[in-house]
C-alpha cells in the first residue's frame, strides 16, 4: 500500500528527477556509466518499499572515484530534492513514512555507485547484509 502512495506522492516525480539526471550524463561519453547509475535509482525511486541497497562485493576504488564525480555533478541537487520532499511530506500524519523513507534515500542519491539494488526477500536469502537505508 506505500508503495502505491508513494508511487503518486512522490515517486513519479523524483523518476523524473532522475531520469534527466541520466539524460544529462548521456550527453558525454565519458559519464554513460552516470546515466546508467541514475536510471538504476529511478527505479528504486519509483518503487522503494520492499527493496534495499546493498554493497558490491567487486566494487573498488574506481567507485569511490566516481561517487565524488556523481555527488559534484548530480548527487547534491537528487539529495536536494529528496530533503525538499521529505521535509513537505513530513508535515502531514500519512506522510511521515513516506518523509522517512525519502531521507533514507538521501544517502543512496549522493553515493549510487558501488551498490545494488534487491528485494529484501533476495538480499536475506543470499546472506548480504543490507545498509542501513533498507527500506
Amino acid at each position: 500500500m506505500l508503495n502505491i502512495i508513494w508511487f503518486v506522492l512522490a515517486g513519479v516525480w523524483l523518476a523524473i528527477a532522475y531520469t534527466f539526471a541520466a539524460l544529462i550524463c548521456f550527453v558525454l561519453i565519458i559519464t554513460i556509466p552516470f546515466g546508467i547509475a541514475a536510471l538504476r535509482i529511478a527505479r528504486f525511486a519509483l518503487w522503494p518499499f520492499g527493496r534495499t541497497l546493498v554493497k558490491r562485493p567487486g566494487a573498488g576504488v574506481a567507485s569511490g572515484i566516481g561517487n565524488i564525480v556523481w555527488l559534484i555533478l548530480c548527487g547534491w541537487w537528487l539529495a536536494l530534492g529528496h530533503l525538499v520532499t521529505g521535509v513537505a511530506q513530513c508535515l502531514t500524519i500519512i506522510g511521515i513514512p513516506l518523509g522517512l523513507a525519502n531521507f533514507k534515500l538521501i544517502p543512496v542519491s549522493l553515493l549510487p555507485l558501488g551498490r545494488e539494488i534487491m528485494s529484501v526477500d533476495q538480499a536475506r536469502a543470499m546472506g548480504l547484509s543490507a545498509d542501513a537505508w533498507m527500506l
